[in-house]
């Protein structure tokens, strides 16, 4: 929570590919790549083209970024490479593996807008834009007088249509030429220039804070551009694009069809000039698939010359020395499209057409049978492109026909009237600059490249069809099918894929960008999702050059977030325009504004360091843009307040074009509109139709809102919430998450017309909580008694006699709209505003300025303050006061730092069955489940979860908002605690205390905060209580670390024996019941939950295999008392009970750290346990029966453990009992393995034989010291006494062990006992000497454990064959399997619950028959590591890949899990097991240990 730098980490996975994903970022952000889970470890070099800092921008420039790794630690956990964004655009990184890309994506990062002559920053959410036709702003001289209608209505932005030389349709889009200012704007005595266009955008920008945008239109260009007719290589022509011909043949014979249809020539065959009915439409059809088609013969364009192909044929076959090249034989005959499209232009390939036609002999009947066969085929071939003709001519129909239905019968269409020249039957696609003339002569141009090359394709759109496929390339049959919407005022322009294509169209095109960023800010992508993607990333590239904050904004019309996001990605799009006339009710409208922005109100805090999330695009919300049809017409003009206020309330961009606000009761045309906009005069009368002010339709309103929208999007209102009151009511409420102020606004949309549609005068009362400021705005749209409208000659007029009413700033009872307000309590401190209304009519709108209650706000305030000692974030809004809880004076970190180890444990953990043991248990959250810890840490898993995704619908939020239970369970359960743990308790109880008094949709919000405060400081204290392998090292390896609090505490009641008195720094506690002094050492649970609490907590074999990574290198030495009981015989116990119930299991028998009952030297002990099983050990256990093991037959109580003379391997055990760490006694009577180990494991197991080994070399090595006082063991054989010396025990072991446990490669080897029994070579024996032999030839990893405690046992290369064996068929995802998946014994699905008649798996028989354990891992790990130090530093690098990556695994799970731990198995391949421990003291061991060897 510490950091104020905002910095995003992008996590690198293999072969993830994110160019469809949007990730979007700010300036001053710091950008960190890190590697996911598949990448650690291995080469990874990540490239990006963000420029180095003052370098100019190259998209195709790449550099590679510098890793850095904080830690300099061998685990990639914190390593990264990041960015520093200072540069606005879209941004490009891939990364690679070795030399191989593995991924990549794009980012975005949004330009910083700056106005006034101060230069302020212009943030993207306060952006409120108007757009202009720039036609209609009249003679340049006169535009200001237009334009101070944008500023006096608010807006801070201004679109301006093309203000280029315009085309002969005078469509806004279709421009004559793109680099000269439209000779519209000047004067006969004044030509204005691009200059002066730059010195009003310029003003505009400074003293009227507004920015200024306009169009760039790549796309096309007027069909009577001078330069188009001196370059027609830039357009689509039927020279450089002959695929189109038949489309233009198409396409004139529908105009000559037209044109007879005009002067009536049909009318006798049912075609009148006037369209009207159905009937006519059919004729048409009729007329189209009888006359025209059968007449234009488009198939011929397609087919083959059956003649000449023939004749081509029988030539070649009747060839002296016929050579036939060898051709694929799955290639089959096909025609080959002529690429100039000339009619039975196609052909064949004759090679392909030689090897199917073979003629039996060189006779004449045999080569006409061979033709004839040929001639066949061909035709058959022709008859299928004739069908496909017929397929794509139905469509150009039914295109065609539904073009004239719209255009002249449908009700929402133009209704152009008669067939005329000027208004065809349909579009044409095609320009023809030429005198008409016949068609037959006209279609004779298409082959005349002089005269083809002017029959160019107009541009248009295509429903539905794919944005990245250009329409008018080869292979798209648009032009053909007529699915084309054609503008046929435009030409499409053919760029090509790079420069080089059409040098001049990409020069010119470039120079018209460069000429609009010089004068403007942004643009507006016209069309963009047409634009091919690379022609726009070109010419941005230019405009960004010049202008580095650029502000880009698009429509886009995919139908796809996804296809959306790669032109956004690709472009560096800063907002995507959305409309609010798609919106089909109030509802849907309301349902746009939550879509478009802001978070949910009371969201968490997020940290300023957190991984980047994808995004939605930017939106720049319009009510209506110039495009969009009247929605005056489609909806009511009491809808364009209401309606407007909604879209401005949302937190993003928000826009609307000019005649919206005047109430223009119908679309301003981009083509056929001429007209003046009106200009703004502040004593003009509404019956005035050239001049507006804020008496003028909705001005007055919209000014009081387009502040508002700015107030709210500089000042941090970022939290949304949209409430559908009642049908046409929509409240929509924004909040600051720092002042906690709230802005609603309640708009009745007036979708229907009041005048003809019933409204209720009933209104739902609303409840608003908090205390209502001031009433921001209320308006009305209200009629006003003056002229009806009536369109003006001159000037772009609208309604005079519709208007608004407003009243800004008004006190609650000073209004007209709010009959009256009562004031209700919801809880304690929570206070409702009931709002009653008695004038919200449609088309009305009021907006409340809301804060919390004064109580509620200072304990906000105080919060805030008393957060800021863990982040900056909650100093605004922070209040302090003198008069808090004195614990509150006291810095949180300075009470924690007081705390042991032990007490972390109580305050972080404790899982339900330790707390219920000292009379708790967890938090159990109502229709969910119970915490799985009580401490902090039961409460911040489920917090990790819920606050990225700020999921406030959760279980656990309801439950913080419903009541106080939670909060008095966290602070209680310390203060009943002592000391300072109870300090910490009292301080949250006092911070609680301001929490409950603020409302409670805040309360989940501020709770989080308190307690991620509190839970990072205390990890900082637990970290600073370690060893320097901890403090300095990785994130993985610190919350790795954490397994040693988790799992080391101190219950009511002691676990372990009492320690000598002799032995200082032992912890004592008083007794609560007896008032006693007592011990209260820390003992180390196995695993939770099931291994916590009782006589399941402490295991002995646990213990001393997790001893060392979870106490020694976490730096525990002082509470690593060895406290064990030394049982008779010299043994490890098991288990250990107070009570009655002393287990005594042999384990571990090569362990030889013991300790005794009595104060002994430790030297004493050691020497003894020695001895004793030098000497061999029998007994039977103590209280031997159904009291310790109700499933033991009665000769597994029997004890059996010694050494073997010849050998010096340790030996044990018998088939009826568990001699070693996989110790699964059978337990169903059902299956018949009740009584009967899975895996007795008797004789020498490798892993005791590899430990004895270990210790034996380590009690030589002192003796010779002399620090150790023994040279040897003293044992009675044969009635003798015998010495045993270190040095001969240690040297039998050594000579032994590779000649016994090793299965060699070669079978003809003496030292094989079994060779019958052998399935796997190169491998190491689980054990050696079994009862049962073939389980000595098991593969299982024991064998990795001996390898780390004795390395000196093994020849390096047979080693390292064995550990790849064990890679490939032990290794799983997160743990080692128990057994080879080759042998019929395997199972990997361990379930403990199940009974059924199999016995290898019943009742969880097969616990160590496969299931996937993890603390081998380590074991296996770590024995990789050291044996390739010694193969050689290439498989030294090779396996350090492997270990990362392997390690990585764990690092995900142990951050997702909600144990915060590694568990104890897994099934097969990592499948989770519910019958698994959730997190287990040797698996967080043993990768410690391995991370402390990396």
């Amino acid at each position: 929570m510490g950091h104020s730098k905002q910095i995003r980490i992008l996590l690198l996975n293999e072969m993830e590919k994110l160019e469809k994903t949007l990730f979007r970022l700010e300036q001053g952000f710091e950008l960190q790549f890190r590697l996911g889970p598949t990448l650690q470890g291995k080469a990874v070099t990540v490239f990006t083209n963000y420029p180095f800092p003052g370098e100019t921008f190259n998209r195709q420039k790449f550099r590679s970024l510098d890793w850095e790794n904080p830690t300099e630690r061998e685990d990639d956990s914190d390593k990264y490479c990041k960015l520093n964004l200072q540069q606005s655009g879209s941004f490009q990184y891939y990364f690679l593996q070795g030399n191989e890309k593995s991924g990549g994506g794009y980012i975005v990062v949004d330009p910083i807008l700056r106005v006034g002559a101060d230069n302020h920053m212009l943030p993207l959410d306060c952006v409120t834009l108007q757009t202009f036709l720039a036609k209609c702003l009249g003679p340049f001289d006169e535009w200001e007088s237009r334009l101070r209608v944008a500023k006096e209505s608010g807006y801070n932005m201004i679109h301006f249509t093309p203000l280029q030389t315009l085309g002969l349709s005078r469509s806004s889009y279709s421009l004559a030429n793109q680099l000269e200012l439209n000779p519209d704007f000047s004067r006969p005595n004044r030509k204005y220039t691009w200059n002066d266009v730059g010195q009003l955008v310029e003003k505009l920008r400074k003293e009227w804070n507004i920015i200024c945008i306009t169009d760039v239109v790549y796309n096309h260009t007027a069909a009577n551009s001078k330069w188009i007719q001196e370059h027609p290589e830039c357009a689509y022509n039927l020279v450089n694009s002959p695929h189109l011909k038949p489309a233009w043949v198409l396409d004139r014979a529908l105009w000559h069809f037209s044109c007879d249809v005009a002067e009536g020539k049909y009318k006798e065959k049912g075609i009148p000039a006037l369209i009207e009915n159905d009937h006519h439409m059919n004729s048409i059809r009729k007329m189209i698939w009888e006359d025209i088609f059968p007449k234009l013969k488009l198939w011929e364009f397609f087919q083959v010359d059956v003649n000449k192909a023939v004749e081509q044929f029988r030539r070649l076959l009747t060839q002296e020395n016929r050579r036939v090249t060898k051709s694929d034989p799955n290639q089959h005959l096909k025609i080959n499209q002529d690429p100039e499209y000339r009619r039975f232009g196609c052909t064949v390939d004759m090679n392909i057409a030689l090897t199917t036609f073979i003629p039996h002999d060189n006779g004449p009947a045999a080569i006409e049978e061979c033709c004839n066969w040929f001639h066949k085929r061909i035709e058959e071939l022709n008859s299928e492109k004739h069908q496909l003709i017929n397929y794509h001519q139905e469509q150009a129909v039914n295109c065609l026909l539904g073009n004239v239905f719209y255009e002249r019968l449908a009700g929402h269409g133009p209704k152009l009237g008669p067939v005329t020249r000027k208004h065809p039957l349909v579009t044409r696609y095609f320009t023809f600059p030429f005198e008409e003339m016949d068609f037959s002569m006209e279609e004779s141009m298409i082959h005349l490249p002089n005269k083809a090359c002017f029959l160019m394709a107009h541009n248009g759109w295509v429903m539905g069809d794919d944005p990245l496929r250009n329409f008018a390339e080869p292979g798209s049959e648009v032009y053909l099918r007529r699915e084309l919407i054609c503008w046929g005022d435009s030409v499409k322009l053919r760029y090509g894929n790079k420069p080089e294509d059409c040098p001049f169209l990409w020069a010119h095109m470039k120079k018209y960008t460069e000429v609009t960023a010089t004068y403007f800010q942004g643009v507006r992508l016209d069309n963009c999702h047409s634009t091919p993607l690379h022609v726009a990333e070109y010419m941005l590239d230019a405009a960004r050059n010049l202008q580095p904050n650029l502000y880009v904004v698009a429509e886009l019309f995919t139908g796809s977030e996804d296809l959306d996001n790669i032109f956004v990605t690709r472009l560096g799009i800063s907002s995507l325009i959305r409309e609010a006339m798609s919106a089909y009710n109030s509802h849907e409208e309301g349902r746009l504004v939550y879509r478009y922005g802001g978070e949910p109100v009371g969201s968490f805090v997020q940290p300023c360091l957190r991984p980047l999330m994808p995004a939605i695009a930017h939106a720049l919300f319009m009510d209506i843009t110039h495009d969009n049809e009247c929605p005056i017409v489609h909806r009511s003009a009491y809808d364009a307040l209401p309606s407007t206020t909604i879209v401005s309330m949302a937190c993003c961009a928000s826009g609307s074009t000019r005649g919206y606000d005047e109430l223009v009761p119908h679309q301003i045309s981009v083509v056929s509109e001429e007209r003046f906009y009106t200009r703004w005069n502040p004593e003009a009368v509404p019956s005035n139709t050239g001049e507006v002010n804020f008496q003028s339709g909705i001005i007055a309103a919209r000014c009081a809102i387009n502040k508002l929208h700015q107030e709210l999007g500089a000042k941090g209102f970022i939290q949304v919430y949209v409430d559908q009151v009642d049908e046409d009511i929509v409240a929509v409420t924004r909040h600051s998450p720092s002042i906690h102020q709230s802005v609603v606004a309640v708009s009745r949309t007036a979708f229907r017309n009041p005048k003809t549609s019933f409204y209720s005068k009933e209104v739902p009362q609303m409840c608003i909580p908090g205390k209502i400021e001031e009433v921001v705005l209320e308006a009305r749209t209200i009629e006003r008694n003056t002229k009806p409208y009536r369109k003006d000659e001159n000037s772009i007029n609208g309604m005079p006699d519709i208007t608004v009413e407003i009243r800004e700033h008004i006190q609650l009872n000073e209004s007209k709209i709010v009959k009256q307000a009562g004031v209700a309590t919801k809880g304690p401190n929570e206070y409702i505003q009931e709002i009653e209304f008695e004038n919200l009519s449609p088309g009305s709108v009021i907006i409340f300025r809301v804060s919390l209650d004064p109580h509620a706000q200072i304990a906000v305030g105080i919060l805030r303050n008393h957060l800021t000692q863990f982040s900056p974030h909650f100093k605004s809004g922070s209040l302090a006061v003198d008069n808090s809880d004195p614990i509150l004076k006291i810095p949180f970190a300075s009470i924690a730092s007081k705390l042991t180890l032990a007490e972390l444990n109580q305050i972080l953990y404790r899982c339900e069955s330790e707390e219920k043991e000292d009379g708790g248990g967890c938090y159990d959250i109502p229709n969910w489940s119970a915490l799985k810890y009580a401490g902090l840490q039961g409460l911040m898993s489920v917090l990790a979860e819920i606050r990225p995704k700020n999921d406030l619908g959760h279980p656990f939020c309801n439950n913080l908002r419903s009541g106080d239970w939670m909060i008095d369970y966290v602070s209680n359960r310390l203060i009943s605690r002592s000391g300072t743990i109870a300090e910490v308790g009292k301080w949250l109880q006092a911070m609680f205390f301001y929490l409950k008094q603020i409302p409670r949709y805040l309360i989940p919000c501020y709770f989080d905060a308190i307690l991620i405060g509190a839970y990072t400081t205390l990890l900082d204290i637990a970290w600073k209580q370690m060893s320097s392998f901890v403090q300095n090292g990785s994130t993985f390896v610190k919350h790795l670390s954490l397994g040693s609090v988790q799992l080391c505490g101190v219950g009511k009641f002691p676990s372990l024996p009492i320690l000598s008195p002799a032995l200082t720094d032992v912890p004592y506690r008083l007794n609560e019941i007896t008032k006693e002094r007592e011990q209260c050492c820390v003992s180390l649970a196995a695993g939770l939950p099931h291994f916590s609490s009782g006589i399941f907590r402490c295991w002995g074999r646990d213990t001393f295999i997790a001893l060392r990574g979870i106490l020694l290198i976490t730096g525990r030495y002082i509470e690593d008392y060895l406290d064990y009981w030394l049982a008779n015989y010299g043994l490890l116990p098991v288990l250990y009970d107070l009570g009655e119930n002393k287990k005594n299991v042999i384990s571990n028998r090569g362990n030889i750290q013991l300790c005794l009952k009595q104060d002994q030297p430790l030297f004493e002990v050691i020497q003894e346990a020695m001895q004793r099983h030098m000497q061999g050990i029998q007994f039977r256990e103590r209280n031997a029966g159904p009291k310790i093991d109700r499933n033991m037959k009665d000769e597994g109580f029997n004890i059996t453990a010694g050494v073997d003379e010849e050998t010096g391997f340790v030996y044990g055990g018998n088939r009826f009992n568990c001699g070693t760490w996989m110790d699964k006694m059978g337990e169903s009577d059902r299956a018949r393995n009740t009584g009967i180990p899975a895996t007795p494991r008797d004789g020498s197991a490798v892993e005791i034989v590899g430990l004895s080994k270990s210790a034996v070399r380590w009690l030589l090595e002192l003796s010779k010291k002399n620090i150790f006082p023994y040279h040897e063991v003293t044992v009675k054989r044969h009635g003798k006494v015998v010495k045993v010396s270190y040095d001969e025990w240690n040297r039998k072991i050594q000579d032994n062990f590779e000649k016994l446990f090793h299965v060699s490669e070669d079978p003809s080897d003496l030292n094989e006992k079994h060779p019958n029994l052998v399935h796997k070579r190169g491998i190491y024996k689980d054990s050696y000497g079994a009862s049962s032999p073939w389980c000595d030839y098991q593969l299982r990893p024991n064998f990795t454990i001996a390898m780390v405690v004795a390395p000196e046992l093994f020849t390096t290369e047979k080693a390292w064959k064995a550990l790849e064996i064990a890679e490939k068929k032990l290794l799983g995802p997160l743990g080692m399997k128990t057994l080879d998946p080759d042998d019929m014994v395997y199972c990997g699905i361990y379930d403990n619950a199940l009974d059924n008649d199999n016995y290898n798996l019943a009742k969880g028989f097969n616990y160590h028959q496969g299931p996937e354990w993890l603390w081998p891992i380590g074991y296996f790990l770590r024995a990789k590591l050291y044996f390739s130090r010694l193969m050689g530093p290439e498989t030294t690098a090779k396996t350090i890949v492997l270990v990362k990556n392997v390690l990585s695994r764990h690092y995900v799970h142990l951050e997702r899990s909600p144990w915060k731990g590694l568990p104890e198995l897994t099934n097969e391949n990592a499948q989770y097991c519910p019958f698994s421990c959730e997190t287990q003291a040797w698996s967080i061991s043993t990768i410690l240990e391995t991370l402390y060897d990396l």
